[in-house]
């Protein structure tokens, strides 16, 4: 179906989820990119920086098959429509699975002739500022920073002030430590160099028990997520957590990876940096046992537990799939009072507002919702969480992870972004960072931590000063160990 900007602009009411579609227009890439597959299209190419950021209806966001390399000129897009509802970055449509090619007449991709360009033109004035032929094909999304010329930050300069407070990573799974479902997990990679070269102290590696009972659906919207297939099997949970807990060791060990485990050392990472707090990404390694969060904390070394993951397990209800105990169960609020007892973080990434809500209410410690983004009104199965959600976490002095997904935020700049939108809702102190590197369906825009120094940079020209940017890189997540700790 050759779909026309009119209809685009009328709002696209008739065109049905999952239907192909050709469009044609005007590319806008992300900033400081070579390659990409991730961009916005609109019907005339953007002018100037004044005219590069389009409104959300009028503009369609492509998913692109391949990545395609930067350039200036008109483009044919063809794939699967998408209407999006409650998008994070705010986008209302969206192509996906997408082959992007470039068209050689660009009054065609316009959908104007070029003697009604050029009537349109002398009547306003704004020929040579409205010409697709002109500059500013290449332009930054919202809130994405500069264009690619821009003058470079000293990254030297950035780490050595990023060294004020010490960084955390709230939320990952880097060195390939999950174990996944097949039957030989794969080869560790590296965490510590990574770490060491962008100053990223402190790492939350976060073991996943319940991956054996899940598997990736495409839903009709053609979104793709995490569902629970099957109930486990009687100690399965058990068993695959302690051999997470075990490859998790065995990287550390490997890489000289160091285990944080009190106040002090914590407070030691940061002059050391290469350390781990060990951390569980769901409780179904428990399997309603309470008991067993004494053996993990003492044998493993648990100082970081995530109540739920993709499974509505014995704690409660998740995000991504139907509520079952109407939010925390009893069982779950045994877990928290005996995580604040042992000194374990708690996080309630993953669980709903009802959740949370409870959760909120008997927890004697501050909370952490480690990695997430925020929406105005979530749609169903999001994991974005609302701003009364995130009010939650701020009421017990908690901290909320943005992280780094790419269908999200393209770019670390609209990252950081959205890092200033949660901020703007519950105060800079409630505001830190949870990569979920290497768990991610999507590509990820902070994909190493080599990158920590761009992303401190890209916040500070998002408006923090450096005292708030280094609150978010980690002081936060600091305060709340800190807290946790007494």
């Amino acid at each position: 179906m050759r779909l026309r900007w009119s209809t685009v602009y009328a709002g696209a009411f008739d065109i049905p989820a999952g239907q192909r579609v050709v469009l044609a227009g005007h590319p806008l890439f992300p900033a400081d990119s070579r390659y990409a597959d991730t961009l916005l299209v609109m019907q005339h190419a953007p002018c100037c920086g004044a005219h590069a950021a389009p409104a959300s209806d009028t503009a369609v966001e492509v998913h692109a098959a391949d990545a395609i390399a930067v350039h200036a000129g008109p483009v044919l897009v063809e794939g699967i429509w998408q209407p999006l509802a409650n998008d994070p970055a705010g986008w209302r449509y969206r192509i996906r699975d997408a082959r992007v090619s470039r068209v050689r007449d660009p009054w065609d991709a316009a959908g104007l002739s070029r003697r009604r360009f050029l009537a349109l033109g002398a009547l306003s004035g704004l020929a040579a500022c409205a010409s697709p032929a002109g500059h500013g094909d290449i332009a930054s999304f919202p809130g994405s920073g500069t264009a690619s010329s821009a003058e470079p930050h000293n990254e030297t300069d950035t780490q050595a002030w990023m060294r004020t407070q010490v960084t955390i990573d709230m939320h990952s799974h880097a060195g390939r430590i999950n174990l996944g479902r097949a039957p030989v997990p794969p080869a560790f990679t590296p965490v510590a160099a990574p770490m060491r070269a962008g100053g990223m102290d402190v790492v939350c590696m976060a073991v996943v028990s319940d991956s054996s009972v899940n598997h990736i659906v495409d839903s009709a919207s053609g979104r793709r997520r995490i569902v629970a297939y099957r109930d486990p099997a009687p100690g399965e949970m058990a068993a695959r957590g302690e051999a997470a807990f075990q490859r998790l060791h065995a990287l550390m060990s490997e890489q000289g990876l160091r285990p944080v485990l009190d106040a002090a050392s914590l407070d030691a990472a940061r002059e050391t940096g290469g350390a781990v707090i060990v951390a569980a990404e769901g409780a179904d390694f428990l399997e309603g046992d309470v008991q067993q969060l004494q053996d993990a904390w003492q044998r493993h070394g648990l100082r970081h537990l995530q109540l739920t993951h993709y499974r509505v397990n014995e704690l409660g209800d998740i995000q991504t799939a139907p509520p079952v105990h109407g939010g925390l169960t009893d069982f779950g609020v045994d877990v928290i009072r005996r995580c604040n007892t042992l000194r374990i973080v708690v996080d309630v990434a993953h669980g709903t507002l009802e959740l949370v809500r409870r959760a909120a209410a008997v927890t004697a410690r501050p909370l952490v919702l480690s990695h997430t983004a925020l929406a105005k009104r979530p749609s169903r199965y999001s994991r974005a969480i609302s701003p009364e959600h995130a009010k939650l976490i701020a009421d017990t002095d908690g901290v909320i992870g943005i992280w780094p997904v790419a269908t999200t935020f393209p770019t670390l700049a609209a990252m950081a972004g959205g890092i200033r939108a949660m901020a703007d809702v519950v105060g800079v102190r409630h505001v830190g960072i949870g990569s979920d590197m290497l768990g991610l369906l999507s590509p990820s825009v902070l994909d190493s931590y080599r990158k920590l120094p761009q992303l401190a940079q890209a916040l500070v020209d998002a408006g923090f000063s450096r005292e708030e940017a280094g609150m978010i890189l980690g002081g936060n997540y600091a305060r709340v160990w800190a807290s946790t700790m007494a």
